[in-house]
């Protein structure tokens, strides 16, 4: 009889969980759409033979700097390095794709690639930016130092083919390697 009470008790406590969670399921996740001042950065592969869409990026503000959220496909597997860079242009030069955007945004001059929310570094050091297996990018950004979306306005978002160790050292700005991905900010 005690088993039985027992088991009773286990299965009415399971019932009511169980319950709450479906309530609980009736959330709706985060649409930054919806966000009442936002920036909207169409981000485009760069390629020597014309640059293809790969999909966009929405900044919006919070308490806690600006969140950066992606829906992109067709990238590269991985972290990659993401930064704000000086200039409103993807365009490529002699010296490769992309490099029309000049170098990471650095209004204040620091001179020093580093971490996200180092006060001490290039104000367009951004966290990185991770590609699931199947190419998609989804996972939002948050960049503690940039205090407004209007403050991203003629600049460029930046998405480098490797990896960012937020040094100089021992390869400069992090050692991301080339540009991969871009848009204008406007």
């Amino acid at each position: 009889m005690k088993n039985a009470l027992k088991t009773l008790a286990l299965c009415s406590a399971l019932a009511a969980s169980t319950a709450a969670l479906a309530d609980a399921d009736q959330t709706k996740l985060y649409d930054p759409m919806t966000a009442k001042e936002k920036v909207v950065i169409n981000i485009d592969l760069l390629s020597k033979d014309g640059n293809t869409a790969v999909g966009r990026v929405v900044a919006v503000n919070t308490p806690f700097g600006v969140a950066l959220y992606p829906n992109l496909k067709g990238l590269t597997p991985g972290m990659h390095g993401f930064h704000v860079h000086q200039n409103p242009d993807c365009g490529m030069t002699d010296d490769g794709l992309g490099m029309k955007a000049g170098g990471h945004w650095d209004p204040e001059k620091k001179g020093v690639h580093s971490f996200p929310w180092d006060k001490n570094g290039h104000k367009g050091d951004l966290p990185g930016l991770f590609v699931a297996a199947d190419g998609t990018a989804v996972m939002p950004v948050l960049a503690p130092k940039l205090k407004s979306v209007n403050e991203l306005k003629g600049h460029s978002l930046m998405i480098h083919v490797g990896g960012d160790n937020y040094h100089d050292h021992p390869a400069k700005l992090g050692g991301g390697g080339a540009r991969m991905a871009c848009g204008i900010i406007k």
